[in-house]
């Protein structure tokens, strides 16, 4: 298998941008998915097995890849066995590694994405969709807006409507729906004061929310967060002592 074999270039375009960990997440979940999907579609018998195998150690190979590229340790730095090497031993321990690395990047993860989101109540989505419905209504009606303006616009606040669909609310989206606001002064003509207005009764109320969010969690520690580690470390054994050293500590003077 290949990497074409464990993920599409579509979806290697859709990996997240400016976030290693979570593009790794996302390429090891797709690659795992293949992977079993293929192993399932073999019948057990000894060609089977081996192609099994073959499949198994180019997934640890792209594996292994995708953590050079991201800078993801301890993987970036592991060697991958020849074909020839590799054992059903080798693909149950890197799987087991992966799993625990894994499971501490999906958590540092999401406790990232509750610090840069927002949850969202029936009330502060009631309230939101009411601003942005007015805002609609602003640039529809408003005759000093281009065409072009307008598509852009009610596009960006339909990206935002479908944001509030979720159950948490990213505040990357309200800082995209401010800066497409604020890149035209005055491009809603005379509404740019009622426009101006909704966007700040916006931004007060996911400003509430947050304040209120955080308010029934712990804050974040100040110190430096907990460093994601490997599934194990290696049991450095003292090297052993010459012979002439035991036999000195048997000497009496």
């Amino acid at each position: 298998m290949n990497i074409f074999d464990f993920i599409t270039q579509e979806e290697i375009d859709d990996l997240p941008d400016n976030d290693p960990q979570a593009a790794f997440i996302t390429f090891v979940r797709i690659a795992q998915r293949r992977l079993g999907d293929h192993v399932r579609e073999l019948d057990n018998t000894e060609e089977s097995w081996r192609a099994i195998n073959e499949a198994q150690q180019s997934f640890m190979n792209v594996a292994v890849a995708a953590a050079k590229k991201f800078g993801i340790e301890p993987f970036a730095t592991m060697e991958v066995p020849r074909l020839k090497d590799f054992s059903s031993d080798d693909n149950r321990q890197f799987r087991a590694d992966l799993d625990h690395y894994m499971t501490q990047l999906v958590l540092d993860a999401s406790s990232r994405a509750r610090r840069d989101s927002v949850f969202i109540t029936p009330d502060l989505k009631s309230t939101i969709r009411t601003y942005v419905h007015h805002l609609r209504e602003l640039i529809e009606k408003s005759n000093d807006v281009s065409s072009e303006k307008r598509e852009v616009l009610l596009r960006r606040l339909a990206e935002f409507e479908g944001e509030l669909e979720k159950k948490r609310l990213n505040l990357v989206s309200v800082s995209i729906l401010i800066i497409a606001f604020a890149s035209a002064p005055g491009g809603i003509g005379a509404s740019i004061e009622m426009a101006n207005k909704l966007i700040s009764n916006i931004t007060r109320a996911v400003g509430d929310a947050k304040a209120a969010d955080e308010a029934t969690r712990r804050l974040p520690s100040a110190e430096q967060p907990f460093a994601i580690s490997g599934p194990r470390t290696n049991d450095l054994k003292p090297a052993r002592q010459s012979r002439r050293d035991d036999m000195d500590d048997e000497i009496p003077f």
